[in-house]
């Protein structure tokens, strides 16, 4: 989740873990005949070949799955701050993508580090979720549960005994449907003044 702050740096676009999925490579119409969840897919570490794939999943999906909850003139500021992850979290080996088993399609994203958001030093025990998002195509077919279950077990082997995690106000039910807590409600002051709501979770092993 984002966290409040004041800062004149441009804030990564992981401040805001939004559980969806990446754009398709192909255009959603011609994917209609065959539904997602009926896809091979895999899930592996994201690398830098990945970046536009990441990056078009992203603002594709805050774009659509964002709108119920942020009014259309918020999410229009804010989108050109939140839709491109931290070069770093494309080679740190700990954030992770769900594919189609050609690799043509990302269909979500998402990982943990041990520091956080804004690039502060994590406690030893503790890790960050970032950026975590899935495709409006795939929503809700539990590809971003799956997703999760990965950095989950990744954390836990590391050492990771308390997760932290910045969530839309979009995303909050599902957090709390993988044993996060709501701790407060946080404001994200993006570059351009911008403050934008969200909540602070966090989560124990």
């Amino acid at each position: 989740m984002p966290l409040s702050s004041d800062s004149g740096e441009e804030p990564d676009s992981d401040s805001l873990d939004l559980a969806l999925m990446p754009a398709p490579v192909v255009p959603a119409r011609d994917l209609k005949p065959q539904p997602v969840a009926a896809l091979k897919t895999f899930i592996r570490p994201a690398m830098p070949a990945d970046t536009e794939a990441v990056n078009r999943m992203l603002a594709r999906s805050y774009r659509a799955l964002l709108a119920p909850d942020y009014p259309a003139e918020l999410l229009r500021e804010a989108l050109p701050f939140i839709k491109r992850p931290r070069p770093g979290l494309l080679t740190c080996g700990t954030y992770f993508l769900t594919l189609t088993g050609d690799e043509e399609r990302v269909l979500s994203a998402g990982g943990w580090t041990d520091t956080s958001p804004h690039g502060a030093a994590g406690r030893p025990g503790e890790g960050h979720v970032r950026h975590v998002a899935t495709d409006p195509d795939a929503a809700r077919q539990g590809l971003g549960r799956g997703l999760m279950g990965q950095v989950m077990r990744s954390a836990c082997a590391a050492g990771v005994e308390l997760l932290q995690c910045q969530s839309t106000l979009t995303a909050v039910p599902f957090y709390e449907s993988l044993g996060f807590r709501a701790r407060s409600l946080i404001e994200l002051r993006l570059p351009n003044g911008v403050l934008f709501p969200a909540v602070q979770m966090v989560w124990r092993a």
